[in-house]
Formats: structure tokens, C-alpha cells, sequence
């Protein structure tokens, strides 16, 4: 009962310190200037993400605390959360060279790592596998990927706050369908907080951002995501899969740009503007109807597919491969990756 009651302050609460963070960035000159390798056109603020942070990392461990997310959960996300935020945040006020962004990152992995307690036995293709070491590893890198591919992501109106509000819903359905005779709070209280939150930033960043995230935001929605994905894979091993499947397009939009443009031998860490989004909002010349575009294909195609996994009724590897055929097939259509012309 008290989620409910938790949930609208949370809405509300991120929106109004996202209106006071765009006054601050205002107020410091803290403005996004388009440029040749943005996708955007109008001089915007950005840094209204670090709203969500504040939000989350206050609200969970009240959660915690009433038993609605545990101990372990909350340590995971608010740890790294915060470390992430921090050095996004200091990202954000000046530049911070990549290899200190990147060494942050790793350690904020860690540490959710530890208390997640690794990467649990998968099921794949049939067969249960318990990776032990080399699993933690995997589990390491896909938390660094994750937090990074959000930011890379992260590049048009709207896009990563409807990213995060559709999977967590398309989570906590699968949740629902994987134990249906589980307690109301055995899993999904966080992403309940953090769809709240999320949304409340959103109504500053969609239809038209008067605000952007920022590494902030985008680092800590990364890394939060990943979290609340080993989380559910300890509970109910299907549900990582329903997890990867429901993240499909910012995972396959984000692995196969760099993938590409590391054949091209590109420095990838350098600012670009070549993933499939970026290409396909220059192609209907807005940002709206690609964001729409994104939540559809995550609701319509992604979201059945992973549900189908939670129920047990088809394979996980199986389900990803299928689910993720077609976006593969949308980034070559759009070219992702490739140089501008």
C-alpha cells in the first residue's frame, strides 16, 4: 500500500526539481549548442536527469526499509547509481577524460555486482549453465555496456525516458505472468519508483526537450536498468531473457553502431550522430515520431516475445534471436554506423 502513496510524490517531486535543475542550468550556462554531430537544432539545457537520481536514491531506501525492495537491491542501485551520477554529473559541468569516465564506471559496476551477488546459473537453449567466475565477468561488462549504451542513446527528444517508462512496464507484466502466485513484493517496486520518476522528468523532455538529461541521468538510468535485470534473473532465471528482449533496440541500435564503426576504424569515442535513431529522425525530419516508433516496436514486437519467455512457452535464446532479427535488419537499412554523407 505504500508504493501507491510513494508513487505520485515521486511523480511530482522529480518533476519540480527538474524545473529548479533547468533554471540552474540556465542560470550557469550549462546549454547543449547544436552542432554538426547533434540531432538537435535549438541551444537546450541539459543535466534535468540528476532529478531521477535525486528521486530514486532517496525513495528506495524508505522502500527498503518497509520491506517493499531489499537490502542487497538498494545497496546495488543507490551505490552505483550515485557513483555513476557523480561522474556524469562532473562530465556534465566540464570534461572528464574517457579512461577516469570509464574506470568510475567499472567500479560502480563492481560494487552493484557484489551485492547482486554475480550473474546467477542461465538457462540456455535448453541447458542450465553456471558460468562462475566468467560469468561475473560477463555480468561486469554488460553493466559497463549497459550505462554507456544509454548515454549513446540518449540523443533525441524523448527517447530515453520512454525507453526506461515501456521496458519497466513490459517488466513488471512479465513479472506478473512468470510468478503469478508470488507476494506483491517479491520484485518490482523499484521499477514501479522508477517509472514515477522518469515520468516527471519526461513532461520537461517530450514533445519538445526544454531540458536534456544529460550523462547524469542517462548513466544512472544505464546502470539502474542492468541492475534491476540480474535482480529479476535471481528470482526467476527466464526473466533475464525477457529483460534482454525488451531492451532490444536500445541494445542492437547501440552494439551494432559500434561494431560498425570500429570496422571502419573509427575512434568510438568520439560524439557521432550515426546510429539508426539519429538516422531515422533525420529521415522523417523530427524527433516525436521516432520516439513513438521506439515504444511501439518495444510494446508491439519485443514485448510478446518476452512475455512468451516469462511463460515459459518458448526459449529464451531462442526468443532473442528471433526478436532481435528484424532491428538487426532495420540498422542496415538505416545504415547505422556508417560515415555521413
Amino acid at each position: 500500500m505504500m508504493l501507491w502513496w510513494t508513487l505520485p510524490l515521486a511523480f511530482v517531486a522529480s518533476f519540480v526539481l527538474t524545473a529548479g535543475l533547468r533554471s540552474y542550468a540556465l542560470r550557469r550556462s550549462l546549454i547543449d549548442v547544436p552542432n554538426a554531430r547533434s540531432s538537435h537544432t535549438v541551444p537546450t539545457p541539459r543535466g534535468g536527469g540528476v532529478a531521477i537520481v535525486a528521486v530514486v536514491t532517496i525513495v528506495l531506501p524508505v522502500l527498503s526499509v518497509a520491506g517493499l525492495a531489499s537490502i542487497s537491491l538498494m545497496y546495488a542501485v543507490t551505490g552505483a547509481g550515485l557513483l555513476v551520477a557523480a561522474v556524469g554529473f562532473a562530465d556534465d559541468h566540464g570534461h572528464i577524460a574517457a579512461r577516469w569516465r570509464l574506470l568510475g564506471h567499472f567500479l560502480a559496476s563492481g560494487w552493484a555486482l557484489f551485492w547482486l551477488g554475480g550473474l546467477p546459473a542461465l538457462t540456455v537453449f535448453g541447458t542450465t549453465l553456471d558460468l562462475g567466475w566468467l560469468g561475473h565477468l560477463l555480468a561486469l561488462l554488460f553493466l559497463v555496456w549497459m550505462l554507456n549504451l544509454y548515454n549513446f542513446m540518449d540523443g533525441i527528444d524523448g527517447i530515453a525516458s520512454a525507453e526506461a517508462i515501456v521496458t519497466c512496464l513490459g517488466a513488471l507484466l512479465c513479472y506478473g505472468i512468470a510468478m503469478p502466485e508470488s507476494g506483491p513484493n517479491a520484485l518490482g517496486q523499484v521499477e514501479w519508483l522508477l517509472v514515477a520518476a522518469v515520468a516527471g522528468f519526461g513532461c520537461w523532455n517530450f514533445p519538445r526537450a526544454r531540458i536534456f538529461m544529460g550523462d547524469a541521468g542517462s548513466g544512472f538510468l544505464g546502470i539502474t536498468v542492468a541492475i534491476l535485470t540480474l535482480n529479476a534473473a535471481w528470482v526467476a532465471p527466464q526473466l533475464l531473457w525477457s529483460w534482454l528482449i525488451v531492451l532490444g533496440v536500445f541494445i542492437v541500435d547501440a552494439t551494432f553502431t559500434l561494431l560498425h564503426r570500429l570496422l571502419r576504424g573509427e575512434a568510438v569515442y568520439q560524439a557521432h550522430r550515426s546510429h539508426a535513431y539519429q538516422a531515422a529522425a533525420r529521415r522523417v525530419a523530427g524527433h516525436v515520431p521516432v520516439t513513438f516508433a521506439v515504444a511501439l516496436i518495444t510494446l508491439g514486437w519485443l514485448l510478446p516475445w518476452a512475455i512468451g519467455v516469462a511463460a515459459s512457452l518458448v526459449d529464451g535464446g531462442v526468443a532473442l534471436i528471433i526478436a532481435y532479427t528484424p532491428l538487426v535488419g532495420l540498422c542496415v537499412w538505416l545504415r547505422a554506423g556508417a560515415a555521413e554523407c
